[in-house]
């Protein structure tokens, strides 16, 4: 396996855009790369996988969910990191760590034990939802200790701001790199650290064992996997329903409109076919067209504990059949 491996952390709030960076970074791979992509997620039901799931050759995936990777470095971070470097062997690697997350202490960690020598932690790319700062949104306060350590500010959403405003913005913000875009556009040539090159080493990586995270297995494939859990930051719920369940698109956005939630991600198979959406605090559903295929998922965030019974039922009423 490569040693010292350039290791990307794309870090930014909920929403901010680190996903769609991702994926345009992931269309610009150069021919004869292998990249790897490892995402976090607040909820115990992983779902960006899904959203980032493309046909190429030389793209590997990998996830934890269930909290913040510096707050599970334990078996299911270290385990999900060390089979997606051993299944890849990657010449670069690209984490994701979750919007609620503390990526600073992330960073800290991925310099240390047993990653040493085998990753080689380059400056952070932090991907700012400049229209929200704007507006004047805070950043939430893991994000701005994430600044000073940050090698470029992806200011996204930004295509409605004016020259005044962004330099207002900027003028508020630390001395650092700054990328105006909207979509998280952004040429590869811009990524930090795009330089550092992998080196061939001794393959005497020890992949850590263990589950990363529990497989997806249906005893009825008419219910579904229903997980939740609550952490600093808010309360998650998520399913995972079996490839033959199909959702009406309509239902679930009526369904959704009478929610009160933070974030909502959902890939399913639908009467049109696969398609996915994602959204912040009750915005409209922009339904895209989706090449996974595995299962059906639907992730949401909320500010404080909901009725699992109630949204059970809610959800169960959008099936098709």
């Amino acid at each position: 396996m490569l040693q010292n491996i350039p290791t990307h952390v794309i870090a930014g709030p909920l929403g901010a855009g680190k996903t769609s960076l991702i994926r345009h970074l992931l269309a610009q791979r150069p021919a004869g790369e292998r990249w790897a992509v490892l995402i976090n997620e607040f909820g115990q039901i992983g779902i960006d996988a899904a959203l980032l799931t493309r046909d190429a050759d030389g793209i590997a995936l990998g996830e934890v969910a269930g909290g913040c990777l510096c707050c599970v470095n334990g078996a299911p971070f270290q385990v999900g990191l060390g089979r997606l470097l051993r299944k890849a062997r990657p010449d670069r690697l690209f984490i994701e760590p979750s919007g609620l997350g503390h990526p600073a202490q992330l960073l800290r960690q991925l310099r240390e034990a047993p990653w040493q020598g085998v990753l080689s932690v380059q400056p952070c790319v932090l991907v700012l939802d400049a229209q929200a700062l704007a507006a004047g949104k805070p950043l939430p306060a893991a994000q701005q200790e994430a600044l000073e350590s940050a090698g470029l500010l992806l200011m996204n959403k930004s295509e409605h701001l004016d020259e005044i405003v962004r330099q207002q913005l900027a003028a508020q913000l630390p001395r650092r790199p700054l990328y105006w875009t909207h979509q998280a556009a952004m040429p590869l040539s811009q990524l930090p650290g795009l330089d550092a090159r992998a080196v061939a080493g001794v393959d005497n990586f020890v992949t850590p064992k263990g589950l990363a995270q529990l497989p997806a297995i249906w005893p009825d494939p008419a219910l579904p996997i229903c997980l939740s859990q609550e952490q600093e930051g808010g309360w998650s719920i998520g399913w995972r329903w079996h490839p033959s369940q199909a959702f009406d698109t309509d239902r679930i956005a009526r369904w959704l409109a009478g929610l009160e939630w933070v974030r909502a991600k959902l890939v399913i198979h639908s009467a049109g076919g696969w398609v996915s959406a994602n959204a912040l605090d009750n915005a409209v559903l922009e339904w895209r067209s989706s090449e996974w295929r595995q299962d059906s998922r639907i992730e949401l965030i909320f500010s404080e504990l909901q009725d699992v019974e109630v949204l059970q039922k809610g959800l169960d009423g959008c099936r098709l059949g």
